[in-house]
């Protein structure tokens, strides 16, 4: 895994063989999409892995067929995976298999096609935010304007951990996030050239969420 944004570390490049190697898979044009959907859970299953690499663990004592002893769980309360929809929701399976405890907040965005401006419709939410790390889920970082709107948003609720893991980002996007949420860290797969006039990562894999929904 290779760590950039100076020397608070906070944008992590997950550069795994198997993550690499199912990222090219999906950028292919001819990916159908049950393909893509098996892809985009499985690479959140490793970037999840990576993301949440550092979560506290406790002994507890248990009983193996031999003897007893103290055994490493998870302490404290679980994370909330917090998915912008709808390609967010791509991502929630993966993240679930992870960790079937964790706790689910649902953030509705919307990306205008013309001013590129993000738009929230929808948010449901676990109420302790404020006692628990939030990891927030969005297969593209590109402008970042739901990135930033969702983070705005998750810590208006009270949430004052918060991860954000994301299959594909760009430049832009990495910097929109940073200067506007600066404690926030980034876990992704690549870092893409740019964006275009579309607001389109390039050379990226088009939109994710019309390739997960088949739409």
């Amino acid at each position: 895994m290779r760590s950039t944004l100076g020397s608070a570390e906070m944008l992590h490049v997950v550069g795994h063989p198997l993550i690499q190697h199912r990222l090219s898979q999906m950028r292919e044009k001819s990916c159908s999409v049950p393909t893509f959907r098996a892809l985009m859970r499985e690479i959140a299953l490793l970037l999840g892995a990576a993301a949440l690499a550092d979560l506290p663990l406790e002994g507890r004592e248990i009983e193996t067929p031999l003897e007893h002893m103290s055994a490493p769980r998870l302490a404290g309360k679980p994370p909330i995976f917090a998915p912008i929809l709808r390609a967010g929701i791509g991502f929630l399976d993966g993240m679930l298999t992870l960790l079937p405890e964790a706790g689910v907040a649902h953030i509705g965005v919307y990306r205008d096609h013309k001013t590129l401006e993000a738009h929230e419709y929808y948010f449901k939410a676990p109420e302790d935010l404020a006692e628990r790390l939030v990891v927030l889920l969005d297969p593209m970082l590109a402008t970042g304007n739901s990135a930033v709107a969702a983070l705005d948003r998750l810590k208006v609720r009270g949430a004052k951990r918060i991860r954000f893991i994301c299959l594909l980002a760009a430049p832009e996007g990495i910097q929109h996030v940073r200067e506007a949420h600066p404690d926030v860290p980034i876990w992704t797969a690549a870092v893409d050239e740019r964006l275009d006039e579309r607001g389109y990562i390039r050379p990226g894999l088009g939109d994710a969420g019309d390739r997960v929904f088949g739409t």
